[in-house]
């Protein structure tokens, strides 16, 4: 072992390099720094093998190894343009929330799975479809939304989306250098606004009214629940899947766009739409996937209507909530969640697993499924950074460097500064009443100190209490390497840089 850079694999066999390039012998690769010293810590041997096989493996194949579709239309079909042809594939996202949650994000990954072979993506945002609502698993009608609320919500997800896929591209190569960033598909961000505001109702009506069937649209499950209920079902939801259906048209004709990849309450709106294409473009062929709802083993799904929503916005749920909510993932859901969410091969997954199996209660699984989470969705060696917090609030032997603890609160941003002038002969109480007025009043933290409730932890596990709001700091007694304060307040810990 040379250091603890990027994990090399050579010739089936486990070396470690200090380098971070990607070397260009097609015997010899690398994988993420970060998610090597992970493997490394439990002895997790993985081989070259590994990563060949999960590439060269039928796409839709590995697909549903890793539980992520639930129905797929026209699939013999399709895996055969698979491999022959470059496809064009969307899904859309209304604009209902500031941002998408964890729930959303399965249609997501399979279109970062296809554009990773490199297929072209298609994200959009219905700037016009969530001013009308989409009655698909609903029991009631939405609420209303003002204009400049679901405006401003259609921009923020249409970033998330874009950011999703770029970071999604830049981890999956930092999992298997397989992958060639050369060579992924092309990714476009759309808002089907953009093309509804110059439709008029009388054009729509002559033109495509007499391919939409209503015998067709009263059979779909998600018609016939609400209109059998007591608060019926309103024209504008009724009329929802003839938007998408469209839109979906529009995106096969103007984009090349030939798969639709939804929840599975949207089998009904993508079928829909396949019926409209091959009424209009009986030579262009189309398909449809769905993903499945994503629940717990209990059967909790995952959603704002849930109550559980983790958002991928970090203003929303920043990357240590991620994954402190995935760390708690029981060990039923372990497996299910690693599959769908990690881009690691499926065989590595499995020696991860074999691992976590020896000892659940070590959680090795859930470390890795929080570590893939934040690297994922927000960029790789976010999950280190979160270990790290992680460790050191749950964890008491744990004894990180300075500079590492520095990185992990800055990464956060969480990190507070303070020159040592400032520092120097002032209070604790003083201290920590500028850092964190915005999380504490200063009688707040006389309260903490005098409970007992605030500490500084100056590394080899040692955790010393404050006795008074007036103790005053010396650098060479509180400081860890004279330029980190770190100091327990509770169950949270707060990191003061001393420049």
């Amino acid at each position: 072992m040379i250091g603890s850079g990027r994990f090399l694999i050579t010739n089936g066999s486990r070396f470690f390099s200090t380098s971070c390039s990607v070397l260009k012998n097609s015997n010899a690769f690398q994988i993420s720094g970060s998610i090597s010293k992970l493997l490394h810590k439990y002895n997790i041997d993985v081989l070259e093998s590994d990563f060949q096989k999960d590439i060269k493996q039928p796409l839709l194949e590995n697909l549903r190894h890793r539980g992520l579709i639930e129905t797929c239309v026209n699939e013999e079909e399709l895996s055969k343009k698979i491999e022959s042809s470059k496809l064009g594939l969307y899904c859309g996202a209304d604009p209902t929330a500031k941002s998408l949650h964890l729930g959303n994000l399965l249609p997501l990954m399979i279109l970062l799975h296809f554009n990773l072979r490199n297929h072209n993506i298609v994200a959009l945002v219905g700037g016009a479809t969530g001013a009308v609502g989409d009655p698909s698993g609903r029991t009631t009608e939405r609420d209303h939304m003002e204009e400049n609320i679901r405006d401003n919500n259609v921009k923020r997800i249409g970033e998330q989306m874009l950011n999703f896929f770029k970071n999604g591209l830049i981890y999956a190569e930092s999992r298997n250098p397989n992958y060639d960033l050369n060579k992924f598909g092309n990714q476009q961000f759309v808002n089907n606004f953009d093309w509804w505001k110059r439709i008029g109702m009388l054009e729509f009506l002559s033109k495509y009214g007499k391919f939409i069937r209503i015998n067709q649209m009263l059979a779909r499950d998600s018609i016939k629940s609400r209109l059998s209920s007591d608060k019926g079902l309103g024209f504008n939801e009724f009329s929802y899947q003839i938007l998408q259906a469209y839109d979906f048209y529009h995106l096969n004709k103007h984009l090349d766009v030939d798969v639709q990849v939804g929840g599975n309450d949207q089998y009904g709106n993508i079928v829909a739409g396949i019926d409209l294409i091959n009424r209009l473009n009986k030579k262009k062929s189309s398909y449809g996937i769905t993903v499945p709802l994503l629940t717990t083993s209990n059967g909790v799904k995952f959603g704002k209507s849930a109550g559980n929503a983790i958002f991928i916005d970090k203003e929303l749920s920043a990357p240590f909530i991620i994954y402190q909510f995935m760390f708690n993932t029981s060990d039923e859901d372990v497996k299910k969640f690693m599959y769908k969410f990690s881009l690691l091969p499926i065989s590595v997954i499995d020696k991860i697993l074999d691992k976590h199996n020896l000892d659940k209660k070590m959680r090795i699984g859930q470390r890795f499924l929080a570590w893939e989470m934040c690297d994922l969705i927000h960029g790789d060696g976010e999950g280190y950074s979160c270990n790290i917090l992680s460790e050191l609030l749950y964890n008491k032997e744990s004894d990180f460097s300075t500079n590492e603890i520095l990185n992990a609160f800055r990464t956060q941003n969480m990190l507070h500064t303070m020159s040592l002038r400032e520092l120097d002969s002032s209070t604790i109480g003083d201290v920590l009443s500028k850092c964190l007025i915005d999380l504490h009043s200063r009688s707040d933290i006389k309260k903490l100190i005098k409970s007992g409730a605030v500490s500084y932890n100056i590394g080899g596990g040692k955790v010393i209490k404050f006795k008074s709001f007036t103790d005053e700091l010396n650098p060479s007694v509180h400081l860890r390497d004279n330029k980190l304060l770190l100091v327990k307040i509770g169950k949270s810990y707060h990191a003061i840089e001393v420049v």
